[in-house]
């Protein structure tokens, strides 16, 4: 409920009056690792610290989702970033006089997590650019828009440019200087108005650029990658010494950022891949013994596939590069297609990219190559699978009607869906937060549903993957009733690679409580914020 605060600093919690963006999403809140201090507990009602939880009487939570966090720490980076001078917000909020933001009081845990009254940069000084790089993905559009919207329309930023190419583009190309105007409706449309690349990141030479044309904030929006090449500039900007914001915003269309719950454009994606499925669907019961087979995105990662399967419910199988599987035999994937030909008279198979790359390899003479991006460079399991599947009812004097169908570049062109517009612009809305209030270094996100200021290195250091012991996996086979495919040595397998990854986010907790215990605030501000 929306009530005019006031200041009462005789009780116990917390009281602010803080300029916040309406709505009904609770402050922003983060993990302990993720924080330089302990976070809130998802109620928002009690304080963290420890790993014991005290009462809060009192306090202000604020009705928004762009209130800025506390600076990530960057306690683990080889080399600590010098503490930078005059690191301190100097300037008035212009969200204070923004009538679109008011105060409520609500809990908070605290006084960090709300909207500053003061920001780092001065709006007439603020120099922007948006730069894209890695694969298209839907709803890139839409952040640049929000990016460029959000700028103006909250903190009075009339400089903001486009960085034509991905990365090359600092160095290589002519900019493109954005407004209100020219962004308005490009979020109707797929791909970005930008442009986009592979490769072409030379640290020195982009540092060197941004230096050189001023710039004092740059948005930078791609994968684990693109955001690899994030860190490298934001740490030259540290060695010079530049008062030079870096945000990230993490995109991947796969789905397979560490950390985040989900990347922008993974629901337009599911979305899309269901008249895939639906098509073939379609082709294989109109005929008898009918196969259709769709390939969709999934290097690494099956949550596509699997999401997909989950929605259509008329897969009959789902293959993903976490789950092994093996075509000859008793219990294999041919057998499988058999007998639920003879059960149904037709079947939908769904791959995802990067699923059964060992088999293809042993099958076929393939020298591993790399695109621009470093990423392996896959065999078409679509293809391969369709031609083995026909050979083996060829041999077995069955026939049988194969349909193959390869949405991926429709999916990954088209624009995004509501779902990824509202996300996309949450995501844009918290890199401009953070950015005006002078931190740098991080990326943004929800992390269990909190969004989230997060380090570089936390994202990159690993994938995301399906972990095929969890429920989600149990309910796709549940759906698709197919086997799993697996032997007893790959679930103990999945298992300790499981585990493996719970003590990467324990040690991760505890380097960041060790730390905390020891910090001062004027590390903190060297370690974090500009």
């Amino acid at each position: 409920m929306r009530r005019q605060p006031t200041v009462d600093d005789g009780k116990k919690g917390w009281l602010a009056e803080a300029p916040i963006a309406g709505g009904d999403v609770k402050a922003w809140a983060v993990e302990e690792m993720w924080c330089s201090r302990a976070s809130s507990m998802a109620s928002g009602s009690g304080r963290r610290q420890n790993g014991s939880v005290k009462k809060v009487d009192d306090g202000v939570e604020l009705s928004g989702a762009h209130t800025p966090l506390r600076k990530p720490s960057f306690r683990d980076m080889s080399s600590k970033p010098q503490k930078i001078p005059n690191s301190r917000m100097a300037y008035p909020n212009p969200l204070q006089n923004n009538p679109a933001y008011s105060v409520v009081k609500q809990y908070f845990v605290n006084v960090d997590d709300t909207v500053a009254h003061k920001v780092y940069f001065e709006s007439d000084e603020v120099h922007a650019c948006i730069v894209t790089c890695g694969g298209l993905c839907p709803g890139l559009n839409t952040v640049i828009r929000e990016i460029v919207c959000g700028l103006y329309d909250m903190y009075g930023v009339t400089k903001v440019l486009g960085i034509d190419g991905g990365y090359r583009g600092f160095y290589a190309r002519n900019t493109i200087t954005f407004t209100p105007k020219s962004v308005n409706d490009i979020h109707k449309r797929g791909g970005t108005i930008i442009g986009t690349s592979r490769g072409g990141h030379d640290t020195l030479k982009i540092v060197d650029s941004i230096q050189d044309r001023g710039i004092n904030q740059v948005y930078i929006i791609g994968g684990d990658g693109t955001q690899k090449g994030a860190s490298a500039i934001f740490e030259e900007i540290q060695k010079r010494g530049l008062k030079v914001s870096i945000a990230g915003i993490p995109k991947t269309i796969d789905n397979d950022i560490m950390v985040i719950d989900k990347s922008f454009g993974f629901d337009t994606a599911v979305e899309e891949a269901q008249r895939a499925i639906n098509a073939a669907h379609v082709e294989a019961e109109s005929v008898e013994n009918g196969i259709g087979v769709v390939k969709l995105m999934g290097r690494y990662s099956g949550f596509i596939a699997m999401y997909a399967t989950l929605a259509s419910r008329d897969v009959d199988c789902c293959l993903i590069p976490e789950s092994p599987f093996y075509l000859e035999g008793k219990g294999g994937l041919l057998e499988f297609i058999e007998r639920r030909l003879k059960e149904n008279g037709h079947m939908v198979i769904v791959v995802a990219e990067g699923a059964g790359q060992d088999l293809i390899a042993k099958s076929m003479q393939s020298m591993d190559h790399q695109d621009a991006s470093g990423n392996k460079l896959l065999l078409d399991v679509g293809l391969w699978l369709s031609q083995k599947i026909k050979d083996h009812f060829s041999n077995h004097k069955m026939s049988i009607t194969l349909k193959y169908i390869d949405p991926t570049y429709m999916i990954r062109a088209v624009p995004s869906n509501a779902s990824d517009n509202v996300y996309c612009t949450l995501l844009a809305h918290s890199a401009i937060h953070g950015a005006m209030a002078g931190y740098t270094g991080f990326i943004v996100g929800p992390v269990n549903g909190r969004h989230a200021y997060i380090p570089f290195h936390r994202i990159t250091e690993r994938c995301k993957k399906v972990v095929i012991t969890d429920r989600m996996w149990a309910r796709l086979l549940s759906s698709t009733n197919q086997p799993s495919f697996l032997s007893h040595e790959h679930v103990e397998d999945a298992k300790k690679e499981d585990e493996a990854s719970h003590h990467f986010f324990l040690d991760a907790a505890n380097k960041n409580h060790d730390h905390d215990e020891h910090a001062t605030d004027d590390s903190r501000i060297g370690n974090g914020a500009i």
